[in-house]
């Protein structure tokens, strides 16, 4: 089961410390460490913000080519390869056609947090293309009953998935598509959320109560440890699936440390410039200017 915290955040995968803690952090420390006044603390506290900023650009990458590995049960890797979404688009059946929107459904904090009746907090995820990620597991050698399909991002979040969610979902539950395509950004790395899950329900809208209804307990997504959220299962930047024979045992919704230790590290995907996140680098650039500059005025 995939928790989040409600702290400060860019979104459900993008968690980073709320403002509170980074100044817990900085009112709690030992009386024997260097004494900040208050004065100092507020300039520090923007310091580790403007760090905060750059961390996240850094981190927020749109993926453009997807690893795709299958794992034996003592983690060896038993097949792999490496496709990109030109090859996907142009080798595989395409989901979705660019004008038609999905949506998944963020946590409900009011009246029934399942929302049965999908009635708050729609996720829009574009008008998307994709790649049914059975179809990228089949390139390996395909998953069977009892196997578990790990969806990782370039940021170390990852979702997994049993094999009948993947390749015999319900209805409301739809395909699980890798996106690689939107209809009003185009593809990565101007589809910033690319690669990015999606889930193909019929009714375009894969709502909490459908996660309730079509995934297990072990699969579900709550923020805040208390409330349902689809929207977290929306992986975005993923860089590889795999296939883990028998079931994944790992730290759930880990980083990449998770991953088995005899599994290879892939080759970092080339990300262009533009594909960076620029007005958190811009934001980043001036804050960093102008904490600086207020703190050589405060030692006049």
């Amino acid at each position: 089961m995939r928790n989040a915290s409600d702290g400060w955040s860019v979104d459900e995968q993008n968690m980073n410390w709320s403002v509170g803690e980074m100044k817990n952090q900085i009112t709690d420390m030992p009386k024997n460490h260097v004494r900040l006044s208050r004065h100092d603390q507020k300039w520090f506290l923007l310091f580790l913000l403007q760090m905060l900023l750059c961390a996240t650009s850094h981190a927020a990458e749109p993926t453009t080519s997807v690893h795709l590995v299958l794992y034996a049960e003592d983690g060896s890797v038993l097949n792999e390869t490496t496709v990109t979404q030109a090859w996907m688009e142009a080798n595989l059946p395409v989901h979705g056609d660019g004008i038609t929107h999905y949506y998944h459904q963020g946590p409900v904090f009011e009246g029934d947090k399942w929302d049965r009746n999908e009635t708050a907090n729609f996720k829009d995820k574009g008008a998307v293309k994709g790649t049914d990620i059975r179809d990228l597991c089949d390139l390996v050698g395909g998953a069977l009953p009892g196997d578990d399909v790990m969806i990782h991002a370039i940021d170390g979040y990852s979702m997994e998935f049993c094999y009948k969610n993947v390749y015999s979902p319900q209805q409301r539950q739809g395909p699980i598509v890798l996106c690689w395509y939107d209809g009003e950004t185009g593809y990565p790395p101007d589809y910033f959320a690319g690669l990015c899950i999606v889930f193909f329900a019929d009714d375009h809208v894969f709502g909490n109560w459908d996660m309730h209804e079509c995934l297990p307990e072990k699969s579900q997504h709550f923020f805040g440890d208390l409330s349902p959220s689809t929207s977290g299962l929306s992986v975005k930047w993923v860089d590889e699936i795999g296939i883990y024979a028998g079931g994944y045992t790992g730290a759930r919704g880990g980083p990449a440390k998770s991953m088995p230790a005899s599994a290879p590290t892939p080759a970092a995907t080339p990300v262009p410039e533009s594909g960076s996140a620029p007005g958190l680098v811009a934001a980043s650039t001036i804050s960093g200017l102008l904490l600086a500059g207020c703190i050589a005025r405060s030692r006049r």
